[in-house]
């Protein structure tokens, strides 16, 4: 006999990057983005699988994405109140990256069941942390209140740390700081970068991949130490044998197995192929 639904249900958008058994254990909802491919236009995980992200996002035209509509969170919520939902809580892409959260404010204000819109600030992983921790909170049977707020200090102790082969799609998209942009146009430098405060800011700079990897796993090492209850993804486009190394490395190091996620379309249009990077998030963060 199948556990009847939970008072509050969860919903988060196809960036969070959360593997499809965590979705049906924890009775999560998922609302896509949007991704465009020359005149054709895609549902981000319904018709993009992940292993056709990185041919697309190298190929001959240009990939962009656009936030879901809010009828599409409308209609989602008006579902999840048919299922016997009585609140839920909606955690979202950071707004300085993307109109999804405002997207979602917008179609909360069409249904007759409550909404907690969370920003999150963040964007993979620790979105992915985020909603996760406000979904584990609902099934033991949290308000929609708590288990926001669950949410939001998920998320305000998560890191994002990510390493990319060239930083033109984050400039072409305009999703880097001014200062990220012109710092990370220096001859020869791979930078490291990183979410602050809901924006894509530089955190270093290394001369080669190799030492930014090794840079990257030092910095992972460090965020897990910092952690009471950590839990660490290694994301990736293109990039398997890589991040599945470093997912080894840091397991080894740290005693935290480390999952591995390629990314999905969405940020893959926005970091371009080769991308590496290191979600730590702390899911007891006090």
């Amino acid at each position: 006999m199948s556990q009847p639904a939970p008072a509050v249900r969860v919903v988060t958008d196809s960036t969070a990057s959360l593997p499809p058994s965590t979705l049906e254990r924890l009775r999560m909802t998922i609302v896509p983005l949007h991704v465009h491919v020359g005149s054709a236009t895609y549902l981000e995980g319904v018709d993009l699988a992940p292993d056709q992200v990185a041919a697309l996002v190298a190929g001959p035209d240009r990939v962009t994405t656009s936030q879901p509509t809010p009828a599409m969170f409308a209609e989602a919520y008006a579902r999840l109140a048919d299922e016997g939902a009585q609140e839920i809580v909606s955690v979202h892409l950071s707004g300085e990256l993307s109109g999804t959260v405002g997207a979602a404010e917008l179609g909360a204000r069409e249904v007759g069941v409550r909404v907690h819109v969370v920003d999150s600030r963040t964007a993979a992983g620790a979105l992915g942390a985020a909603a996760e921790v406000a979904a584990r909170a609902a099934m033991n049977g949290a308000t929609g209140e708590q288990a926001a707020a669950l949410a939001r200090r998920t998320a305000g102790a998560s890191h994002a740390t990510f390493l990319v082969d060239s930083l033109d799609y984050l400039r072409r998209g305009g999703r880097l700081s001014r200062t990220a942009s012109a710092i990370g146009g220096m001859l020869a430098m791979k930078p490291l970068l990183t979410v602050e405060d809901g924006r894509v800011e530089v955190l270093a700079k290394v001369r080669t991949r190799a030492a930014a990897t090794d840079r990257l796993a030092e910095i992972a090492r460090a965020q897990v130490r910092g952690c009471t209850s950590p839990v660490v993804t290694v994301h990736h486009l293109d990039s398997a044998h890589d991040a599945g190394e470093l997912a080894v490395e840091l397991t080894g190091a740290t005693g935290v197995a480390a999952r591995v996620t390629p990314v999905g379309a969405v940020l893959g249009a926005h970091v371009g192929p080769g991308l590496l990077a290191v979600v730590v998030a702390d899911t007891d963060a006090g």
